[in-house]
């Protein structure tokens, strides 16, 4: 989590930071592997070169070893990538299986979609996922109490695929989000305490002004 925040942030500093704490723990995994006599750094990194060659054939295949730019886009690269990678596993399982169920909410949805892509279940463009996310807010607002956690979950899950399909990674943008309402909200404060207004008994009509005038370009 660390690594993922300075990464966001570009942040060089935390990078080296947080780079090295992972380094850390790679090198004392495999120190743990070498004493257990399971395999070395070098075995390691083969394996990482191997998958790499077997799942990137757009990259080590006949066409890179030709010099010619492979036609392939990003999206038949990754459905590839997810076919190869499926293909490779030793026991039959759902496409949707092997991922940890410690992600995050947020990336399992992400990772799920990309798998059902993987195998060809996905829309062809942008217009299915928007007509989604519009089918789910009427949902939402038709659900009565008993079904609105189901109906939320519906609606966040649409708006991720929404997301994938126009190239947004969710977690970005939700940082960012999360960030602008964070900075805009101390603004907010700054403003209250400057025209002598307690942010914590001012009714929502005041705070919602306050707001409305922090959003406002410089």
């Amino acid at each position: 989590m660390e690594l993922d925040h300075a990464i966001g942030m570009g942040d060089g500093d935390a990078l080296i930071t947080e780079l090295g704490d992972v380094l850390l723990h790679v090198a004392f995994q495999i120190v743990l592997a070498e004493e257990r006599g399971l395999f070395g750094a070098e075995d390691l990194t083969r394996a990482v070169e191997m998958k790499m060659w077997r799942r990137h054939p757009h990259l080590y295949g006949e066409d890179a070893a030709s010099g010619k730019p492979s036609p392939e886009s990003a999206a038949a690269v990754k459905e590839r990538w997810e076919r190869l990678k499926r293909r490779e596993s030793t026991a039959p399982s759902s496409v949707v299986d092997g991922l940890p169920p410690t992600l995050p909410a947020l990336l399992m949805a992400f990772r799920l979609q990309e798998r059902a892509a993987g195998v060809g279940f996905d829309w062809p463009d942008t217009e299915g996922p928007r007509s989604k996310v519009r089918e789910e807010l009427d949902e939402l607002h038709a659900a009565d109490s008993t079904a609105l956690r189901e109906e939320v979950g519906d609606l966040l899950f649409s708006v991720v695929n929404l997301a994938r399909k126009l190239s947004v990674d969710p977690r970005a943008a939700l940082q960012t989000a999360n960030l602008k309402f964070a900075e805009r909200f101390r603004r907010l404060e700054a403003l209250a305490v400057e025209r002598g207004i307690d942010v914590g008994h001012a009714d929502l009509e005041t705070l919602d002004g306050l707001w409305n005038e922090v959003k406002r370009p410089p």
